[in-house]
């Protein structure tokens, strides 16, 4: 591994440790170079997971996609990003555990949009609103009676 300060090839792991899940390793380091320290993350390389568009495309899952259109969502909406992250997890987990290579969008959308209701209702109807593609207000106001019936 070069270190990212000197460029030395040579260094020494210091600290080793898993995360909670035990997947990834985190790697403290130290340059026989510069002395100094860093840090990296041990993985297992994975097959990702192939999403099928409506259109028929299909491109590589993004969590950042994901995260973007639920951070968008939350906006403004009492939702910490540890929340929004452990949602990511569990998305990303479940979606694993198919162990389907491909998996279409409207699956992915509907099972964000249950995981959102649990959260919050508004942050699920900003979601849906977008996620549907709400034409006009009658969209939005079916949607809304929905949820109300639901509760």
């Amino acid at each position: 591994m070069k270190c990212p300060f000197c460029g030395e090839v040579e260094n020494k792991v210091i600290d080793s440790r898993l995360n909670k899940e035990g997947d990834v390793i985190r790697r403290r380091r130290e340059c026989t170079g510069c002395k100094r320290r860093f840090t990296t993350y041990e993985h297992i390389e994975e097959v990702p997971i192939m999403i099928v568009k409506k259109d028929g495309r299909r491109e590589i899952f993004s969590r950042e996609k994901v995260r973007s259109g639920i951070q968008k969502a939350c906006e403004k909406r009492n939702i910490s990003m540890n929340i929004i992250e452990e949602f990511l997890d569990e998305l990303e987990r479940d979606l694993k555990e198919t162990e389907e290579k491909e998996i279409s969008s409207r699956t992915i959308g509907e099972k964000i949009m249950e995981k959102l209701h649990k959260i919050d209702d508004v942050a699920y109807v900003r979601f849906a609103s977008v996620y549907r593609e709400f034409k006009d207000v009658n969209d939005f106001v079916s949607e809304l009676k929905s949820l109300l019936s639901k509760e």
